[in-house]
């Protein structure tokens, strides 16, 4: 297997489950506005591979980045952080 210390890796909660072995991911992060400096938010929708389909909608999960697998996923489930439920 190779080094997994160097792929990217990403938390996010799941928006989508219904395609097929798949769910829609997204990903929140903060960062400081170049010229005002105010902490802003910026969101990004990722498609990552549910080889078990376990991804329920609000779920917490952690993605890492992989080779290609279609037009638009390059992520998989690594784990289920927190469930739905628990949120």
């Amino acid at each position: 297997m190779a080094d997994v210390r160097h792929q990217k890796e990403q938390v996010g909660i799941v928006l989508g489950n219904k395609m097929e072995r798949s769910a829609v991911v997204e990903v929140t992060r903060l960062i400081p506005h170049p010229i005002y400096r105010k902490v802003v938010r910026r969101r990004k929708k990722y498609v990552a591979h549910d080889e078990k389909k376990v991804c329920k909608v609000g779920d917490k999960v952690r993605i890492r980045a992989i080779r290609p697998i279609s037009k638009t996923k390059r992520w998989r489930v690594i784990e289920i952080l927190s469930s739905a439920e628990s949120n």
